[in-house]
């Protein structure tokens, strides 16, 4: 219960994000500039920030990140399994693959910080550096099939992946934040979180599309129970600290990301399915996450 109402904020304002999208004077021209800002300047901003000030130490990184890498390839192979169990259609399935893998950043780093604060934050940005760009080759990858000139295009101006390479490259260069930049990327990045939480709000969407109840029940199935599943085998198996096995069972137990949509819609056209499970995932992952996090703590 005391993990639930730890991360009751959390859900409260992607909660507060879907009524604010039900008034006339937030409408979806709102929302997109919102998760634009987010997306292009807010949370770029964050993950330069934690990646270049972290402190984790390169032995300790390297522990987290296999156990982030060993239940992200789990998750791709798992949800390959979808079409020979469901026969989708093929567009169908490339658009649904990558969501028994990819992440809601915004969920993950929020729940973090609040296991852990500054340190749970530096922690869940080594995994979010190392992360988004194997995520993104997986989804692009399966949307792009026989287009690998396209999968490049899409991660060399993928802002997050931008974000990540820099501040991974500043951290190894050695190099302190100067203060008044620092402040300003510290200003940014604490506005990324509440914004992407209601923008997530706004995103949800349950309406009916043409995915089977049992292949919607499976990725929800992938993400939320056998990912943070494989996750705690091995932050055990790798010895994790105690906050580490926390943050790497928390990356693996958040919804998918809503950005997943968009890719789909961008490189295929079949949104519908991608929304639905991202919506049933994340309305899922408000009683899933609070109990694997209880379970590690």
């Amino acid at each position: 219960m005391g993990v639930a109402l730890l991360l009751l904020p959390d859900f409260l304002l992607i909660v507060g994000g879907a009524l604010l999208k039900r008034i006339r004077a937030f409408d979806s021209g709102f929302w997109s500039g919102v998760e634009r800002l987010v997306y292009f300047v807010l949370f770029p901003a964050l993950l330069f920030r934690s990646l270049a000030t972290s402190p984790l130490a390169a032995a300790d990184a390297a522990r987290l990140v296999a156990v982030g890498l060993g239940f992200t390839f789990s998750g791709m192979l798992l949800s390959a399994l979808a079409q020979p169990l469901f026969r989708l259609p093929s567009a169908t399935f490339a658009a649904c693959f990558q969501c028994g893998f990819r992440f809601n950043t915004y969920v993950a780093f929020a729940a973090a910080s609040r296991v852990g604060g500054e340190a749970g934050l530096a922690a869940m940005s080594v995994l979010v550096g190392v992360l988004v760009p194997v995520v993104n080759v997986g989804a692009v990858g399966m949307l792009a099939r026989g287009r690998q000139g396209r999968i490049v295009i899409e991660l060399a101006r993928n802002p997050l992946v931008l974000a990540c390479v820099g501040g991974i490259a500043w951290k190894l260069a050695g190099w302190p934040l100067p203060e008044v930049p620092g402040r300003v990327l510290q200003l940014l990045a604490s506005a990324a979180l509440p914004l992407g939480l209601l923008a997530v709000g706004a995103g949800l969407t349950l309406a009916r599309v043409t995915l089977p109840l049992p292949a919607l029940a499976w990725w929800n199935a992938v993400k939320l129970v056998a990912l943070p599943a494989i996750a705690y085998a091995l932050a055990h198996a790798l010895g994790l600290s105690a906050l580490e096995r926390q943050v790497a069972v928390t990356m693996a137990a958040v919804p998918t990301a809503t950005s997943a949509y968009i890719l789909a819609m961008q490189m295929n056209g079949v949104g519908a399915p991608v929304a639905l499970l991202i919506s049933s995932g994340t309305l899922l992952a408000s009683v899933t996450l609070p109990l694997w996090i209880a379970l590690v703590a």
